[in-house]
């Protein structure tokens, strides 16, 4: 029995021992199962961050991407409100992007002009009325200071001029004779009165001579008419602003049938400038939120028309051509002019202006500090272009002078769209530099135009030019307060702009025109065409081009 037991005794210890051990096994295989489980899951958990990593490196790339895209077009916006206006030639000839190419010790050029510079001479004004004042010599210097005895006066005199000015206003009063009868005749009138002198606007006491005045001074000098009421209350005229505003809604139909007048015409041109500004006409429109309007400006062979409407679509232009109007129309990238249908089926080409392809360089240039040089390159090319263009212009179209330059040309257009097709083919080019690229390339037909026919300028800088009077005018005096006097406004900037193309004296050919509409009996001229400038006779165009405004009227 003792053996049994201690027989008993000795397996158990061997047996706890390999209990224990499977359990030990057991919950090993169960920890080695929880490890893979967890070490699963935190495998996904780091793939589910790693992706999530990738994703903030790529947004913060893309921020960075848009920050820097900001801060571009930042500096752009800063130098479009604080630069400089005017893309005239300053000492880099690249709109402060500072070239290196320009010499840095070339000494500033100053304003005025120049030492050693021929000048212009000085102004002839032979043409003026002269008012002749003599002025004596004191008493007590026209006798011998030794003696007394008195100088003899001379028959020549030493003879210098001042130009003046003088403004009079004056009453022109008008006295009508009258005769009465002698005879005792039945049917004999009793008494007989001179006609009355012809009124522009009935009842009215302003005379044509101030209403031409104040046509002149806000259509042509683009001032306020209170400014001009203020003016003349220092000169002795004080006028109603109601007053003015009353006689310029009567003068509006006058003009009506030389402003068609002028549309027929410019319509009719084979080569044709176009732009358009924003013009406020405060008034409400059904359908139409704000008082936000657009002059548009349409530069003819001969003639300047302006068109006002409440819209910036394609309908404005589309409509002031005929339907099937052929002709090359110059204009910036605007995408109205390209919806037009006659651009459309091809009567109507447009030539694109190579001024706001240099813009879009010049903004990626001072956008992108790192991409100036860059931009410079194809300013460069861009001005190569200019050159060549300008100087076989200048030569007769057949000449040896001109088929050089010409050539020349066409090289340096052939050698920019290969440089063009050659960078946008690159996939390290960035994105400013791909977009202006792309734009080149797509408007490249447009920008061409210029090269086979000589008569088409490369930019559109005459009719930006044509429309920056009337802006001024915007900004002075806030637009148009009345449909009539946006039409009115239209009308006057059409006639002054065709009447200084004409390089006629709008004061001359205002006080004709409004004196033969007073003779109408306050309407317009029941024929206009003696009015309109390629109507004219040589001679009365040369009388209309005189500097006396107040000399009599050419004959019609």
């Amino acid at each position: 029995m003792n053996g049994t037991l201690l027989a008993s005794t000795d397996e158990t210890p061997a047996r706890s021992s390999q209990e224990e051990l499977l359990a030990q096994i057991v919950w090993l295989r169960q920890a080695v199962e929880g490890l893979k489980h967890e070490v699963a899951e935190l495998r996904c958990e780091a793939g589910y961050w790693k992706s999530r990593h990738a994703d903030a490196l790529r947004r913060i790339e893309g921020l960075k991407q848009e920050l820097e895209e900001t801060r571009a077009e930042n500096r752009k916006l800063k130098d479009r409100l604080f630069g400089k206006k005017s893309e005239k030639k300053s000492k880099d000839r690249s709109n402060h992007l500072d070239d290196p190419q320009d010499s840095p010790n070339k000494e500033q050029r100053k304003r005025g002009g120049q030492k050693g510079g021929s000048g212009h001479g000085r102004r002839d004004y032979s043409h003026l009325p002269a008012e002749e004042e003599f002025v004596e010599v004191p008493p007590d210097e026209r006798v011998c200071p030794r003696c007394g005895k008195p100088f003899a006066e001379m028959s020549d005199t030493e003879d210098s001029e001042q130009v003046e000015i003088e403004i009079r206003i004056y009453r022109r009063k008008t006295r009508r004779k009258r005769h009465r009868s002698t005879c005792q005749c039945y049917a004999c009138t009793r008494t007989v009165t001179a006609p009355c002198p012809a009124k522009l606007i009935r009842k009215s006491r302003l005379g044509t001579s101030l209403w031409a005045h104040i046509l002149l001074d806000k259509f042509a000098s683009h001032r306020p008419t209170a400014r001009l009421l203020e003016e003349l209350k220092q000169h002795g005229l004080d006028l109603a602003p109601g007053t003015v505003a009353d006689g310029l809604r009567r003068l509006e139909p006058m003009f009506v049938p030389v402003y068609e007048a002028l549309l027929k015409r410019n319509q009719a041109s084979s080569l044709c400038q176009a732009d358009e500004t924003r013009w406020l006409v405060f008034v409400d429109q059904e359908g139409k939120i704000g008082h936000r309007w657009w002059l548009w400006v349409f530069l003819g062979e001969d003639t300047v028309v302006y068109r006002l409407d409440p819209t910036r679509s394609h309908d404005v232009p589309e409509q002031h051509f005929a339907a099937d109007a052929a002709c090359v129309l110059m204009v910036d990238r605007y995408s109205a002019y390209k919806a037009m249908s006659q651009v459309k089926s091809g009567t109507i080409k447009l030539a694109f202006c190579w001024s706001h392809v240099r813009r879009d360089f010049i903004e990626v240039g001072k956008g992108w500090p790192e991409l100036k040089d860059w931009a410079l390159k194809w300013l460069h090319r861009i001005r190569q272009l200019y050159h060549f263009n300008r100087q076989r212009l200048k030569h007769p179209a057949g000449s040896s002078e001109f088929r050089r330059y010409d050539d020349a040309l066409r090289e340096a257009m052939g050698s920019m769209q290969s440089q063009a097709v050659e960078e946008l083919t690159d996939a390290r080019v960035r994105a400013p530099c791909r977009k202006v690229l792309e734009s080149l390339q797509v408007h490249w037909t447009g920008l061409t135009l210029f090269v086979d026919d000589r008569r088409i300028p490369m930019d559109n800088n005459a009719s930006e030019r044509k429309i920056r009077g009337p802006a001024l005018g915007r900004k002075n005096y806030y637009g148009s307060g009345a449909l009539w006097s946006g039409r009115l406004s239209a009308m006057m900037f059409s006639i002054f702009a065709t009447l200084k193309h004409w390089k006629i004296n709008p004061r001359r050919w205002l006080l004709w025109y409004l004196n033969d509409c007073a003779v109408s009996g306050g309407k317009a001229p029941p024929d206009i065409r003696p009015f309109l400038p390629w109507d004219l006779a040589p001679d009365q165009l040369a009388s209309l081009r005189t500097a006396d405004p107040w000399a009599n009227p050419p004959n019609a």
